[in-house]
């Protein structure tokens, strides 16, 4: 999959509009940071020296307003923290520190050399990398970047993204239901996970089981988007159009098929450099290959890497594996000493403590059905139990794709 996505095109944008897009390019300080020697202290600019001296306050420097006036060895200027130090001074007296009468200050403690200044460059020098290619942009990186100069900053196009969503049982969220009717929700799960993943989504559609409305449905959303991802209606039934709009319109199936529990039927498939994801109807075999699959995707058109965050976790429980098939199974992630909720594993089914230490445990959200969509309540991942026979005993540790 990762072999037929490509990154989009690039773009400027403002700083202020940059929240959560990627770079595409390095951005390094244009000056230093800070750009001058400044007080960290409100008190007063001074020559080093002992506690005790007497020194007449000539001046003051407030945040950007500094003081134009050299200072001599027995003058001080008055400094709001932040301001610019005053020429001629090497340390900050404290206002804590600082006895002052009628205009004359005198200095409780010794000013050592550079105390309570923050240097030029100190925080970061002039042409240093800041942020890099592939950042995705956050409240701290918008701040570094206008830090460090920038109005605008390269970044790679948003995904666009279309969901449609196939079925004749489906019924809008809070419509009345006729027997044989669900609400409908991959719509609104998926979209928030496109979204939550970077993308825009510009169509969520809900497409009836009919030949003629999928393959218009398809065609629209192949216009108009980088991504589509179609919920439902690609297995091989009567009533799943999805496969033979998809092949009327020109897009190649790569791959049909996964060994996954859940999300066994997922599809992809290409048309020129446009992804499609055929994902199963079930809502949390739709997440699950969601996940698992189409979010890599738009992640590699952003120009940010499409590897996951992953973990590593020990079972809480006994787990059967599955012959034949992974099993992407929906757990929390708690830092305890001991299964929560039951006695410490067994030598012999849990790894060394000194192996474990530090590695969570694995806890099943509940009953695991890929129409349980509760299960995906409290989830902090899915924990991948590989294929085969038996079963896993409690203490095994499996890696965990963050969620």
């Amino acid at each position: 999959m990762l072999g037929a996505t490509a990154a989009l095109g690039t773009e400027d944008v403002a700083v202020e509009d940059a929240l959560g897009r990627v770079l595409a390019e390095e951005v390094r300080t244009a000056g230093d940071v800070p750009p001058f020697d400044n007080s960290a202290m409100d008190g007063f600019a001074v020559t080093a020296g002992e506690a005790g001296r007497t020194l007449r306050i000539v001046g003051e420097a407030r945040a950007g307003a500094p003081s134009a006036r050299p200072v001599g060895p027995e003058q001080a200027v008055r400094v709001s923290t932040g301001a610019a130090v005053p020429v001629g001074t090497e340390a900050v007296v404290p206002v804590e520190q600082a006895e002052e009468v009628d205009g004359m200050l005198r200095p409780t403690a010794a000013a050592a050399p550079g105390a309570h200044v923050r240097r030029a460059g100190e925080d970061v020098p002039a042409g240093t990398v800041v942020l890099g290619t592939g950042t995705r942009l956050g409240a701290a990186q918008l701040g570094v970047a206008a830090g460090a100069g920038r109005a605008t900053v390269r970044c790679h196009l948003v995904p666009r993204v279309a969901v449609l969503v196939t079925g004749d049982e489906l019924r809008p969220p809070g419509a009345a239901l006729e027997p044989g009717q669900i609400h409908e929700s991959n719509g609104l799960t998926l979209g928030a996970l496109a979204e939550q993943a970077g993308a825009r989504v510009v169509r969520r559609t809900y497409v009836p089981d009919d030949a003629l409305a999928t393959r218009d449905a398809v065609q629209g959303a192949l216009e108009e988007a980088d991504v589509v991802v179609v919920s439902g209606g690609v297995s091989v039934g009567p009533h799943d159009h999805v496969k033979g709009a998809l092949g009327a319109l020109g897009v190649t199936e790569r791959f049909w098929g996964v060994a996954l529990r859940p999300g066994k039927p997922t599809w992809f498939g290409t048309r020129e450099a446009t992804l499609v994801f055929g994902l199963p109807g079930n809502p949390v075999s739709a997440m699950v290959t969601f996940v698992l699959f189409a979010r890599p995707a738009l992640l590699a058109q952003q120009g940010a890497s499409p590897h996951a965050r992953r973990t590593g976790a020990r079972l809480a429980e006994a787990v059967e594996r599955l012959p034949g098939r992974d099993h992407a199974m929906r757990v929390r992630l708690s830092p305890e000493e001991r299964p929560p909720g039951g006695p410490p594993p067994t030598a012999r089914s849990a790894r060394p403590p000194s192996a474990a230490s530090g590695t969570p445990w694995a806890i099943p959200t509940g009953p695991q059905g890929s129409h349980q969509l509760t299960s995906m309540l409290h989830a902090d991942g899915l924990a991948l139990v590989p294929a085969g026979e038996g079963e896993l005993p409690t203490g095994t540790e499996v890696t965990v794709e963050l969620l």
